[in-house]
């Protein structure tokens, strides 16, 4: 990259004029004051020497907040003492980041529900909990309580270990799919990790095609293997009376009535054992 001098004195008067304006700033908000925001300067919205942004690229000019700092609020607000109305506040990050992370922001559920950037980011601070892995879920489980109960349960992904992460399947600045998917369909999603499971089969079984949820359940299941409903009451739901006496493998067949080799084995399963699809010649009916 070649360095020219108008180049070299643009950037020095850049870094000048960043300076002086922190320094306006840092007169009120001290290291010992309320709310310090000197972490800032450890993070790339304050670090000068790469260009970063400074109070005003993201506050506004907040002239009559210089003026009157404990009677008038900056320009852009992010709470919690004079909080901007949301569109005004996603509006200061957008435009930096509206052309990379968050190009459907506009749109999305978050957004219609009224969050902001801040209500899950921290840009004062030089750690921010919602970009590790391990405290990302802390973040998401302040709203999303239905999820975080189902991580609990004894079949689900690793999540509270850090090994699966909400931002892995979801893209929480929004996108053209349902649940904010970050790939197009929720099988092309689970496909990042289960790839064994994407095919071409000869013989594919269509639930699996289709969408991996109409057996299973992302966040946590009390049945094996993430399923929704324990087998064969689960293939039975579809498959009623193929190729089978149409009889309900229920609890009637337990010891104590007529014990049923499907219900006290793994039932569909020690035959079906291909459920997702295959490719031998003779798996037409998924058996091998």
């Amino acid at each position: 990259m070649r360095i020219t001098v108008a180049s070299l004195l643009l950037t020095l008067t850049a870094f000048a004029a960043g300076a002086e304006e922190a320094a306006r700033c840092l007169g009120c908000h001290a290291a010992s004051s309320d709310s310090p925001v000197h972490a800032i300067y450890q993070t790339a919205h304050g670090d000068l020497a790469s260009g970063g942004q400074m109070c005003q690229a993201c506050h506004g000019e907040s002239g009559g907040h210089q003026g009157a700092p404990t009677e008038v609020p900056p320009t852009v607000s992010f709470g919690p003492h004079w909080p901007s109305p949301a569109p005004d506040q996603a509006g200061a990050c957008l435009g930096c980041h509206e052309q990379n992370t968050a190009s459907f922001w506009e749109g999305s559920v978050h957004s219609d529900e009224g969050l902001t950037c801040t209500s899950c980011h921290d840009i004062h601070s030089r750690f921010d909990t919602v970009r590790d892995r391990v405290s990302q879920t802390e973040t998401c489980f302040g709203c999303h309580k239905t999820v975080q109960s189902a991580v609990h349960l004894q079949s689900r992904h690793p999540i509270l270990e850090g090994r699966t992460a909400c931002g892995d399947c979801h893209d929480p600045h929004g996108s053209v799919t349902p649940a904010a998917l970050v790939e197009p369909t929720l099988n092309d999603t689970c496909y990042q990790c289960h790839a064994e499971k994407r095919g071409p089969y000869l013989f594919e079984h269509a639930p699996a095609t289709e969408d991996c949820s109409l057996c299973h359940r992302p966040h946590g299941s009390v049945n094996p293997a993430l399923l929704a409903t324990r087998g064969p009451f689960l293939c039975q739901q579809c498959h009623a009376a193929a190729f089978h006496p149409s009889q309900l493998y229920d609890g009637q067949s337990l010891p104590g009535g007529q014990p049923s080799r499907y219900m006290l084995g793994n039932n569909c399963l020690n035959c079906h054992s291909q459920i997702h699809g295959s490719n031998h010649p003779s798996g037409a009916r998924l058996t091998r």
